[in-house]
């Protein structure tokens, strides 16, 4: 519990419905998706995953970014001015110190559990994955592996009934937990996985942040809107990711990155402090790097 504690004291959550001040409303404009997606600076991996490494120097001429949207990662010093070769691409997440080798070169399935408290028990760094049954969860897992196998994809949504735990690299955890709110489940059975996934988050001392996410080709959903809510009322550290960022709606609907800025605009209007967030796709590997970077850094702190 005391790991947990370190890392929310740097991924505070807090909305508008708890006895917080409300939010400025004269912040300066977030980060734009075309000034994200354009970066062509790709933070170096450390191969020693244990030897931190610094964030790129700011260049002269870079431009300097409003605080108040970024997430400020481990040992990233307050005071300092963010540029953008500062903010890993297609994220609001600044490169810390803590940053190193963000590679995966083994995966194995360890167990699938029914009940949080038949888990794995271990010491060893969890990131949790949870996420709407045809989010694209099972692909995104994959691709990061880079193994089409480790999580099944189904074309049948809420397939995962499971929590499911694969060890990677003999040092970590992926845990693949139960999509939630898919239409055509049985009522009692989307019961039942909402309470022992929220019995899984309630009682894992080494859960260091839970991915939450969200399909940005379609417009912000209420259902996923409450998630995040939860877990913010419950002090569970998160990261947005949002999926599927690839698809640009021809016609009706709202393009990919209209879904985005209408999502970073309710986390601006309801977190005092930005959690993490990162554009992925697994079609075209968009995000991949980045988010397993973003991982490396969170991980690596977690070991001190």
């Amino acid at each position: 519990m005391l790991l947990r504690n370190r890392l929310l004291t740097l991924q505070i959550t807090s909305f508008l419905s708890l006895p917080l001040s409300p939010p400025i409303k004269t912040r300066p404009s977030t980060l734009s998706f075309q000034t994200l997606l354009s970066n062509p600076t790709h933070p170096s991996q450390n191969p020693n995953p244990k030897r931190h490494v610094l964030a790129p120097k700011a260049k002269a001429n870079s431009t300097i970014l409003d605080k108040d949207v970024l997430f400020m990662s481990p040992g990233v010093d307050p005071a300092e001015e963010v540029t953008e070769n500062m903010v890993l691409p297609g994220s609001n997440i600044v490169l810390g110190p803590y940053a190193g080798d963000a590679k995966i070169k083994e995966v194995e399935f360890v167990k699938s559990s029914a009940r949080a408290k038949d888990c794995p028990k271990h010491d060893r760094p969890e990131f949790a994955i949870l996420g709407r049954s045809n989010v694209g969860k099972s692909s995104l897992i994959n691709s990061l592996v880079r193994k089409k196998d480790v999580a099944l994809t189904s074309k049948k949504p809420g397939k995962t009934k499971l929590i499911n735990h694969f060890l990677v690299n003999k040092s970590w955890y992926f845990v693949d937990l139960p999509g939630y709110g898919f239409a055509k489940a049985p009522d009692a059975a989307r019961m039942d996985w909402s309470a022992f996934t929220k019995g899984f988050f309630l009682s894992r001392d080494t859960l260091v942040t839970v991915l939450l996410l969200v399909d940005a080709s379609v417009p912000p959903q209420k259902i996923d809107l409450d998630c995040a809510n939860w877990l913010g009322r419950n002090n569970i550290p998160m990261t947005f990711v949002f999926t599927k960022c690839d698809k640009m709606r021809a016609g009706k609907g709202k393009r990919a990155d209209e879904n985005l800025r209408d999502f970073q605009q309710f986390i601006k209007d309801n977190y005092r402090v930005p959690p993490p967030w990162i554009m992925t796709s697994s079609v075209t590997g968009l995000g991949r790097d980045e988010l397993l970077l973003h991982m490396s850094q969170l991980r690596n702190y977690w070991d001190q």
